[in-house]
């Protein structure tokens, strides 16, 4: 199988790809750093230093967090994080379209 994975390095440790989309995605759906970052296996921590990361990349955050008290905080993706999902999906899509011939001759000349 061949399958084309997307990158866009904006400089040295500034880098958007498929974990941090689909991290954004969880946090989006779930509402919450901890829970977004569970669904896809991996520790509060390292959510939160993904999402750090992000917010630290651009000059607008994408996701803001309520901290934990009586109603246990929170997160919410920004209207740029939601939009940077959208630009983000929009390149794979037009990227996966693009390279689609190429990668079926790659993947018709593995070894089976």
């Amino acid at each position: 199988m061949a399958k084309l994975t997307l990158r866009v390095d904006f400089g040295p440790g500034q880098a958007v790809g498929p974990g941090k989309i689909r991290l954004l995605e969880a946090i989006r759906d779930s509402g919450s750093i901890s829970r977004g970052g569970r669904a896809l296996g991996m520790s509060y921590r390292r959510a939160w230093m993904l999402i750090d990361s992000l917010n630290g990349t651009f000059r607008r955050k994408v996701v803001t967090a309520q901290p934990g008290g009586e109603r246990g905080g929170g997160a919410r993706v920004t209207p740029f994080g939601l939009e940077l999902i959208a630009r983000y999906r929009a390149i794979e899509q037009r990227s996966h379209k693009a390279a689609a011939r190429d990668l079926a001759a790659l993947r018709r000349a593995l070894r089976r």
